[in-house]
């Protein structure tokens, strides 16, 4: 009978077989080898994904690379190139072994630096379900069948605020001294530098790997721009490398102070959210277009906790307000949150050039 075992596994059989004494046909006591060789394997494997997932922690010189690439619509003019960057930290703020918690945090400024919250990256192990975007700020869990979930981690990314962004459900790989996670392509909101400035497109349809390397890691991007307005069709392809580079030489402790000021406030806000998401299958916010009023009270909330301003109990409190505000169970057709998106993007694009530019690339380059 042909073998159907990897090689790797095929030999630690075959040891185990020659030290027993065995025949090469198949028996109980070999098939329990099998079960016991595919146990070892599947927990080398899990252990070299927590090392992967791990290792996006540390500190970074950030480049934020789009280019756009290829236009599928008549008349579409490719936009110029979108290259920033800046310093950031990405510290471990929850690890219960299947799940990895791990929150960025900008470092900017000129002479006197300042922290500005970035996105959150929740990586879990075999996961039952994937909180996932499907247009219009509005998010829905999708149920993942536990043989469609073997041996996979599902990413889920999050906004400044804590609110959800996107997420999708792929495997690790580590072959040809690479590791790497690449999922099937999933949708994403806008990018700040998109929502606030155009509304030609509604969605992005995007393919996302992240890949450690020698000096940190990288998350390479297959985006292409969707039009959800009518027959959907791409408006654009576009490419993305936002390279993490290991680098110590800038005011860390920036970032460190203000997260160990407002952790705890940051919980509570995590919290609320999860209530929010564990309430229905569907969940989506009261405004469209880039989200700037909610998220703007949130990180207001964390800053004054943070400067002894307010106490901790009567900030978390406020916050939870506010998320309930701005939150619904009632999403509605994906074609009336259109609608009021295209509305709101024209009145967030009037004063998207009043910010400070420090604050703007921070929040532009939403993942």
């Amino acid at each position: 009978m042909k073998s159907l075992l990897k090689p790797a596994r095929l030999m630690a059989v075959a040891t185990v077989f020659v030290l027993a004494g065995c025949v090469t046909a198949e028996t109980p006591n070999s098939q329990r080898v099998v079960e016991a060789v595919d146990q070892t394997t599947a927990e080398e494997k899990f252990r070299q994904d927590r090392e992967a997932i791990l290792a996006m922690a540390g500190n970074y010189r950030v480049s934020f690379d789009f280019i756009e690439t290829v236009s599928f619509v008549d008349g579409y003019d490719i936009k110029d190139r979108k290259l920033s960057g800046g310093d950031e930290i990405v510290r471990v703020i929850e690890d219960r072994g299947d799940f990895i918690s791990l929150q960025h945090i900008l470092v900017v400024g000129g002479e006197k630096k300042f922290p500005v919250k970035h996105w959150r990256q929740d990586w879990r192990y075999e996961p039952s379900s994937v909180l996932t975007f499907v247009g219009g700020n509005a998010w829905e869990k999708r149920q993942v069948a536990p043989g469609n979930s073997k041996g996979k981690w599902s990413q889920v990314v999050y906004q400044v605020d804590d609110a959800p962004r996107y997420g999708a459900l792929g495997e690790w790989s580590h072959e040809d001294g690479i590791s790497e996670w690449t999922p099937p392509s999933a949708w994403r909101p806008l990018p700040r530098r998109d929502a606030t400035t155009r509304n030609d497109y509604q969605a992005v349809d995007a393919v996302n790997r992240h890949a450690i390397t020698p000096d940190g890691w990288v998350h390479e991007q297959d985006n292409s721009k969707l039009i959800l307005k009518g027959e959907r069709q791409v408006l654009v392809r576009e490419i993305a490398i936002n390279t993490y580079k290991e680098f110590d030489d800038f005011e860390t402790s920036v970032g460190d102070d203000y997260w160990n000021a407002t952790k705890d406030y940051w919980a509570s806000v995590r919290s609320k959210w999860n209530e929010v998401e564990a309430a229905s299958e569907s969940f989506g916010l009261t405004i469209q277009g880039e989200p700037e009023e909610l998220y703007m009270q949130l990180l207001q909330l964390a800053d004054e906790v943070k400067g002894e301003e307010k106490p901790l109990s009567a900030a978390t409190a406020e916050a939870s307000r506010i998320i309930d505000e701005y939150t619904t169970s009632d999403v509605g057709s994906l074609a009336t949150r259109l609608n009021a998106t295209e509305q709101s993007t024209a009145a967030q694009a009037q004063g998207s050039d009043n910010q400070s530019g420090d604050v703007t690339l921070a929040q532009k380059e939403q993942r």
